[in-house]
């Protein structure tokens, strides 16, 4: 866990409440945080997700590894160390975009069961709804499809501390949500994520 480093330090709490930002948006904030191999399909039904959400008038937000990557976190590599940290600043992320009444979308590998865990409880702390989606399917699978090429060059020695081949992959033990996705189809997946965020109250206030 991070060390607060800074002193002198004093949170600033505004005029406006969760639940008036809420009211507004006529949604509740919620974190959707998706979990799995690489090519195991989460950024690919986050995008789904986020296209009919925001299509059906909700204000949804993606949050995606690569993506933050090339911004946010482009100082940071693929140790352990900096693996963490890269989970604890979008977990940081996430907790704002919720807390403002956005479904934020945030998929990563994140294949740790202790980062994930410290992110569950920053939400839990702050009262805001944390949904962890394990996007779940064989390696063998994931390997199969490999889009980016990566597990290729893994197998070859070209990219060290892979996940799922030099690199662990913790999956979770009871996660919100599972999606088998070499069973499932995309709109599958979709609309079970729709059904679950309906009955946890983030569709409506």
């Amino acid at each position: 866990m991070a060390q607060q480093v800074g002193t002198n330090l004093t949170w600033h709490e505004g005029a406006i409440t969760r639940e008036e930002r809420q009211a507004c948006l006529k949604q509740k904030g919620v974190t959707v945080w998706f979990t799995g191999l690489s090519a195991s399909g989460k950024s690919t039904i986050a995008v789904a997700l986020e296209q009919v959400l925001v299509n059906r008038g909700h204000a949804a937000y993606r949050l995606d590894g690569d993506n933050i990557r090339m911004g946010l976190n482009k100082n940071l590599g693929f140790s352990a160390e900096d693996r963490a940290e890269n989970i604890r600043r979008i977990g940081e992320v996430s907790k704002l975009f919720a807390d403002s009444g956005l479904i934020t979308l945030s998929s990563f590998i994140s294949p740790y069961v202790s980062d994930r865990d410290a992110v569950r409880a920053l939400h839990e702390e702050a009262g805001i709804d944390y949904i962890e989606v394990h996007v779940d399917l064989p390696l063998e699978v994931a390997e199969s499809r490999d889009p980016k090429g990566l597990y290729k060059k893994a197998r070859a020695g070209e990219i060290k501390g892979f996940t799922g081949i030099d690199d662990p992959y913790e999956a979770p033990a009871k996660p919100e949500v599972k999606l088998a996705t070499h069973e499932m189809s995309l709109e599958d997946c979709v609309a079970h994520m729709l059904k679950v965020l309906e009955e946890r109250g983030a569709l409506s206030t």
